[in-house]
């Protein structure tokens, strides 16, 4: 058993430490403490230094200044690593990187389990308890490489936490899941720290994750930006969200007085700085004026907005308005078809596997058109059929009026692909990268040139011209991409998780782009994403499941939808969340799913209900919650929609 001091003791601490890659600085002088039994994140977009800060804690990388000290030892070398090896289980980031996808689930523990030289006696039961855990066991034969996204994390998981580790390091081990997925993994990293009193060190470019930590740090350009408990330091922003109805909004006297603003589907969001709700709602109703009172509420800002604003204050970053931006007349007719993008009854096996069964749905121009759905649901595949690059096994899709069967160089001229993985030459620079793709798509010099140019001038790429697409930020690097996409002026565009990664920021420009080009150029556009809050900007949706479409509605209508069948939604707060959820349960609220460090749970009665939890956690032993009342997300949406299609399978299997 540790002694008091040792368990006093923190097991990370960074001080003051730099690295750098040759002339490029990854980190400047961080310094953290990660208590023990702590969860602690670090939160910012790639390219923020947060690998390599992990990467150094788990003695993996060298560093040129300050110290890091895991479990008390200095790790200053490669023998230093060694000796705290066994006491740690770090897991890369990347979709199932360190496993062997011929291995199958089970294959792929054992490996792990002899390698860190766990007896089979104790490797045994381990793996049958984490597998239940991770609701794996029933997948065991099925080969790695066949997992969806988040099966690989979960499987990833269990391989890092076979030997039993006292601090696990898990480097963005949510990105480029979905968001059932991810909720499922906060549920068994919290469990798993809850139980066996676990130390998590976890990265994430996901800020709504935020207020799952008990202690994060906010990072940008290898600096912490702000350190400690996120409520903390959402109070210490001191400001106020406004929330006002887009049709009672004045976007330019707002934005001359504002700097922050978020323009979310009806709603603009505007950031007033000073912690007193009359205020701000005065400094609001001052630009817009007293009519539109009614329609004005007054919130916390979310970790979101605080990141954003410390962004700004940094010089150099800003929000930059796009209005007024214009871009050279079309190539082609806006009016080709009915549809931009029809498809029916789209389907395409791999064997005997349908990964796309009868998908129908139909995107008009200047529409923002969102394909949602689990990883594994289908969505890359419809992209790639509707561009020609898969061919259906049976449907119709239909681009710009052309049957994709048949469609040749012609039509895939009048469309645009921007895919997971970037369609870049990371060793061109920008104007090369832009150059090359005006080439390929048949442009003469003199337009190759002009369009360029207003690619420029869109992304905010100007003054980056010689820069190399490698050495880009993200989010310069997906506007380049994006412009690349764009260069010979498509009339559709197809576009693939386009923002994973990118910081808040960068994703806000890169949404008005897009805005610019539905609502100003009528360009249809078709995106998948995983964050709910992009869902939210959508005009329309599609959720598809098993291949499958299975809602097509605006967001507003999928909110409704469900608050017609559930209920209001309802937040629970509690100082212990999986207690609390595993209580709730057993009361009658199988529905409830935890939400951040709270609980979602819908009910049509909210003060029955209110008293049935309180009643059900009383006697779990477990302090009052505090319920509020909230708005429905997309996110409550997608994830009530997912668990039930899944129930609902699960059920019809023998």
């Amino acid at each position: 058993m540790a002694s008091s001091a040792n368990a006093a003791e923190p097991v990370v601490a960074v001080e003051r430490l730099g690295k750098r890659y040759r002339r490029a600085v990854a980190l400047q002088a961080v310094s953290l403490t990660v208590p023990r039994g702590q969860l602690y994140g670090l939160i910012g977009p790639d390219g923020a230094g947060k690998s390599s800060l992990l990467k150094a804690v788990a003695g993996v990388l060298s560093y040129e200044e300050g110290a890091v000290r895991v479990f008390g030892k200095l790790i200053d070398s490669e023998r230093a690593a060694e000796d705290v090896k066994a006491r740690l289980g770090f897991m890369p980031q990347g979709l199932g990187l360190n496993l062997y996808g011929e291995l199958s689930i089970e294959e792929n523990v054992d490996f792990f389990a002899r390698l860190r030289l766990v007896p089979a006696h104790e490797a045994a039961p381990r793996k049958e308890r984490l597998l239940a855990m991770t609701r794996l066991a029933p997948y065991r034969e099925r080969p790695m490489k066949n997992l969806s996204g988040g099966m690989k994390q979960k499987l990833g998981l269990v391989c890092t936490l076979i030997h039993a580790p006292e601090l696990i390091i898990l480097d963005e081990p949510t990105t480029g899941v979905d968001p059932v997925s991810r909720r499922d993994f906060w549920v068994i990293l919290a469990q798993l720290i809850e139980e066996h009193r676990l130390t998590a060190l976890v990265s994430t470019a996901y800020l709504d994750e935020a207020s799952r930590f008990d202690r994060l740090a906010l990072m940008h350009a290898g600096r912490v930006m702000a350190e400690g408990e996120p409520e903390r330091l959402v109070r210490d922003a001191r400001a106020r969200i406004v929330e006002l109805q887009a049709d009672a909004a004045q976007p330019g006297p707002l934005e001359q007085r504002f700097a922050q603003i978020d323009w979310r589907a009806n709603v603009a969001r505007i950031y007033v700085e000073g912690d007193d709700d009359d205020s701000a709602r005065r400094a609001v109703l001052d630009v817009v004026g007293p009519a539109t009172a009614p329609h004005l509420a007054v919130r916390q800002p979310e970790l979101e907005d605080v990141f954003v604003a410390l962004l700004r204050a940094q010089d150099g970053v800003a929000i930059e308005p796009l209005r007024g931006l214009s871009a050279p007349a079309p190539r082609h007719a806006s009016a080709d078809a009915e549809h931009a993008i029809d498809a029916r009854e789209l389907t395409r096996s791999f064997g005997a596997f349908r990964a796309v069964d009868a998908a129908s749905f139909g995107v008009h121009y200047g529409e923002i058109f969102g394909l949602l759905g689990a990883n594994g649901a289908g969505k890359t595949t419809v992209i790639k059929m509707l561009t020609g690059i898969l061919p259906p096994s049976s449907g119709l899709g239909r681009v710009a009026g052309a049957d994709m069967r048949r469609a040749g160089q012609a039509i895939k001229e009048r469309i645009g692909y921007m895919s997971q993985a970037f369609s870049l030459y990371t060793d061109l620079t920008v104007m090369e990268n832009l150059l090359l793709f005006a080439g390929v798509y048949g442009l003469e010099r003199r337009l190759a040139q002009e369009r360029a140019r207003w690619v420029l001038a869109l992304g905010g790429l100007e003054g980056h011209e010689d820069r190399a697409a490698s050495s880009l930020p993200m989010g310069l690097r997906q506007r380049l991409a994006l412009g690349c996409a764009l260069i010979h002026q498509p009339r559709v565009l197809f576009l693939d998780e386009p923002t994973s990664g990118v910081d808040p920021i960068g994703r806000r420009r890169f949404w008005a782009i897009l805005q610019e080009l539905a609502r100003e150029q009528g360009v249809a556009i078709l995106l998948t994403t995983h964050y709910m809050s992009e869902a939210e900007l959508c005009d329309r949706l599609a959720l598809m499941f098993a291949g499958r479409v299975v809602a097509d509605a605006t967001p507003a209508a999928m909110k409704a939808q469900l608050a017609a069948e559930q209920g209001q939604l309802l937040d629970v707060s509690t100082a212990a969340p999986a207690a609390a959820l595993a209580a709730m349960r057993a009361a009658g609220f199988p529905g409830a799913v935890l939400h951040g460090r709270g609980i979602h749970v819908m009910a049509h009665d909210p003060r029955d209900a209110q008293e049935r939890m309180r009643a059900a956690l009383e006697r779990a032993g477990l302090p009052e919650p505090l319920v509020a009342r909230r708005e429905l997300s997309m996110e409550d949406v997608f994830v009530h929609r997912i668990l039930a299609l899944e129930a609902a399978a699960a059920a019809r299997t023998p």
